[in-house]
């Protein structure tokens, strides 16, 4: 049995600057032993303990998909000691992932189903992995229509920017960008934030319209009025929590919810399981 404490060893492969503040990277690890991949087999939404020696560890959201092979992918916000320290780590450099931790999106659920996929600012990490996964040639015939909403501060703070084109080009995929204001007359997107654009872009709400929604908390509290407007039911509604994570097994008690802990019960929910625990996300 595999240690819940003990991190797989991985190599930087690759580190993209995402952001033009630069203080987003995506690194992409390959693992140091080829059997840890097997054993790291995870779901998109799920999350994994980066683990730097000497500096501590940091949970965040796995931002490749299980149908991506070789590799798995971490998008890191720089916001204190582990995350700078790993922000000055090089290709090449050694460090270790604990996981896969916590709980997925429902896929089996959301099979024949209509997706509405909503996201904002860095936290489009595990959306980034469901969209890939629903978009393999395997999997888009399990799904319905897919809709994407994604907005973040301005167009230079927007991720993976290849591949929101790509999605874009597509006819199998509903992708609609925005930025909370631009001045650059070239922006050829939405303008306005994410619940406004949802608002007029989200598809109708029935019984086999799903939507999925990571963000940060002001836009998940502005987001929620309009889908209940828009009549989606709080079944349909899954959302993805961070609270206080710092073990990742639930062992620690940092991010207890009532009776529920985030990373282990979660960090996925639907609203209506949200209705019966404490409003402390």
């Amino acid at each position: 049995m595999q240690n819940p404490y003990l991190p797989f060893p991985v190599r930087i492969a690759e580190i993209i600057t995402e952001t033009e503040d630069r203080n987003l990277k995506t690194f992409k690890f390959e693992f140091i032993n080829p059997e840890d991949e097997d054993k790291f087999a995870y779901k998109a939404g799920q999350f994994g303990e980066l683990s730097v020696t000497g500096q501590g560890e940091i949970p965040i959201g796995i931002a490749s998909s299980p149908v991506e092979k070789g590799f798995v992918k971490f998008t890191v916000n720089k916001v204190g000691l582990v995350t700078t320290h790993l922000h000055n780590m090089k290709v090449g450099d050694v460090m270790g992932i604990r996981g896969p931790l916590g709980n997925s999106y429902p896929w089996e659920t959301l099979e024949g189903k209509n997706v509405l996929i909503i996201g904002g600012g860095f936290a489009f990490t595990t959306l980034r992995s469901s969209i890939i996964y629903m978009l393999h040639p395997d999997n888009r015939p399990k799904f319905k229509d897919i809709h994407v909403i994604y907005g973040a501060r301005s167009p230079g703070m927007l991720l993976y920017k290849d591949e929101l084109a790509e999605w874009e080009a597509r006819d199998d995929i509903n992708v609609h960008i925005t930025v909370d204001g631009t001045d650059d007359p070239d922006w050829k997107y939405n303008v306005g934030f994410v619940p406004t654009i949802t608002e007029e872009k989200a598809p109708p709400a029935d019984s086999d319209t799903y939507a999925i929604i990571c963000g940060p908390p002001i836009m998940i509290k502005f987001t929620q009025p309009v889908l209940d407007k828009l009549g989606y039911l709080h079944d349909n509604i899954i959302m993805s929590l961070e609270n206080r994570m710092k073990c990742g097994i639930g062992i620690c008690g940092r991010c207890n919810i009532g009776k529920e802990f985030v990373c282990k019960d979660g960090p996925v929910f639907t609203l209506s399981e949200l209705t019966h625990i404490p409003k402390e996300y």
